[in-house]
């Protein structure tokens, strides 16, 4: 695999026979423009041809082994959010430059940061490693032009934000949100997996598993939302390396905030095509985006609410 590591990232861990094991992906240099990385895995899957069919896995600690030829940027930035806020159209946006390595979202990251509510003997230092190692093949200089790389995260990754904030202790960390109103009536449109109860660990929103086993799905979204803006709240108090943005700012003032907040140089033209893709939606790139807002706020809200304030003072006093 003369390719090798430079086309090939780990994309997914799996049990087989009670043994962690790592499955690889040929991306062909492509570059990783979709809205989410598990669309860039199809995408990908499908230029394998006569190879289709055939599956490479390999013990876990060859992502390590592997892992120590090519060169891999270091991360510029990574971007968390209360999901349902505008994360995805900014990553879109960031990913029209060719500088730019935009891992939106990428299923292996969170196979890894999970990997110990489901198998305990992996400890912090085996995740920190596993996480680093993995992370090496994603930023990988494909063209020789790019410069930056920013992480998306899954929106429960806030809540890892100590682990990664460990390995990366200089690395600018941003938090996108927007109302909590806002955020549950999307969800209620369509239900992501943190707000359908049981997909996610209980544990990692700090749920007990047994009291919200019998919670209404209004409840439990209404739940894991006050714990996303509770720890939002936390990680403000202590991080001064951490950039609050309000869904309310629009895309393309956050996207100048994001550029000075890490240093980045946009020329007019980057603009130009940033401000032409913000024009559609972030998820189906040939739509004009528009957006009926339903302005239903339940009570079990009501605390989501008065912590969402709280980031906005926070975010008024600092921005």
């Amino acid at each position: 695999m003369l390719d090798f590591p430079l086309n090939w990232v780990p994309y997914k861990l799996l049990a087989i026979d009670g043994r962690i094991k790592c499955c690889w992906l040929n991306t062909y240099g492509e570059s990783f423009t979709e809205p989410f990385f598990d669309e860039t895995i199809l995408k990908c899957k499908g230029l394998d041809g006569s190879h289709a069919a055939i599956s490479s896995v390999s013990d876990l600690m060859m992502i390590g082994e592997w892992a120590s030829g090519g060169s891999a940027i270091e991360p510029t930035a990574f971007i968390f959010h209360v999901s349902r806020c505008g994360s995805t159209l900014i990553s879109q946006l960031l990913a029209t430059l060719d500088e730019n390595i935009v891992l939106a979202e990428v299923p292996c990251f969170d196979d890894i940061l999970r990997l110990p509510y489901k198998y305990p003997e992996f400890d912090r230092a085996a995740i920190a490693k596993l996480f680093t190692d993995t992370l090496s093949y994603y930023g990988q200089k494909r063209t020789n032009k790019e410069k930056n790389l920013f992480i998306k995260t899954d929106s429960w990754h806030l809540f890892f934000y100590e682990q990664l904030r460990q390995l990366y202790p200089a690395v600018p960390f941003i938090i996108l949100y927007r109302s909590p109103g806002e955020v549950f009536n999307s969800h209620r449109k369509q239900p992501g997996m943190q707000a359908v109860n049981g997909l996610i660990e209980p544990q990692l929103f700090g749920f007990d598993a047994n009291k919200v086993a019998n919670m209404s799905p209004d409840a439990y979204l209404a739940a894991v939302i006050e714990s996303y803006f509770k720890k939002c709240l936390e990680i403000a108090a202590v991080d001064d390396q951490f950039l609050l943005l309000n869904y309310n700012e629009g895309a393309m003032q956050m996207i100048e905030k994001i550029a000075a907040f890490t240093k980045a140089t946009l020329t007019p033209q980057d603009v130009l095509n940033m401000t032409e893709r913000s024009r559609y939606h972030s998820k189906k790139q040939g739509e004009i985006f528009s957006e009926k807002v339903t302005h239903y706020v339940p009570s079990n809200l009501n605390k989501a609410v008065e912590l969402y304030n709280l980031l906005e003072e926070k975010r008024k006093a600092t921005n």
